[in-house]
């Protein structure tokens, strides 16, 4: 008993202080908020382009549609891209000044359309105030899937995988911005692959989602 004692003694000052210190010190609480703005049915329409080609540069429209399993996971069903395409200066010096022929080999690999479905995933999410008047809300994305390209020449259709990341913008639940950037990796052929990057500013519009 008397050792029981002398034991007691030397803990209760100790859990006394440290209960002393708990309250002093309770810790930081942490929180996270549920996200404001959840999309469900999403129509994109945008405009970009195609920037890396030597001999021309693509002006593209796109469209397409998102359909929104949660927060974090989406299916891009289907999208579509035209391409205006418009000559470089180098294109028009080769061929005024080398007399190389609009048919070479280089020239044909010009992408008229594309379309094609994506995989998205959405693990970022967040909000930061622009300028301490308003606060902007925002997510961060990566997507990956398959695309069917239509290039200049004569067996243009080609199959590509399609990889890129974007953020996303949003301005009310039906209404955010969009910008792309991917990359398609064309297999022209047994030996070939043709590099796509495209750049793409869209609008989109959510259906059937409340906040």
């Amino acid at each position: 008993m008397r050792y029981a004692l002398l034991i007691l003694s030397f803990l209760v000052p100790g859990l006394a202080r440290a209960q002393a210190e708990a309250l002093e010190n309770p810790g930081a609480v942490s929180a996270i908020q549920e996200r404001q703005y959840r999309m469900h049915h999403e129509l994109l329409l945008g405009v970009g382009v195609l920037p890396a080609d030597a001999f021309y540069k693509g002006l593209i429209g796109a469209v397409g549609y998102t359909y929104h399993f949660s927060d974090s996971f989406a299916w891009q069903v289907g999208r579509g891209m035209y391409s205006y395409n418009v000559q470089t200066s180098l294109r028009r010096q080769l061929e005024r000044d080398f007399d190389v022929a609009p048919t070479a080999s280089a020239f044909e690999d010009q992408v008229q359309w594309m379309v094609g479905s994506d995989l998205v995933w959405s693990p970022l999410y967040g909000k930061t105030a622009f300028l301490n008047s308003s606060v902007l809300h925002f997510e961060a994305f990566l997507l990956g899937g398959g695309t069917v390209v239509k290039i200049d020449r004569q067996d243009g259709f080609r199959p590509a995988v399609n990889l890129g990341l974007g953020v996303r913008l949003f301005s009310g639940q039906t209404l955010s911005f969009r910008l792309d950037v991917t990359n398609n990796v064309v297999f022209a052929g047994t030996s070939r692959i043709i590099n796509v990057p495209t750049v793409q500013l869209g609008t989109a519009f959510n259906f059937g989602a409340t906040e």
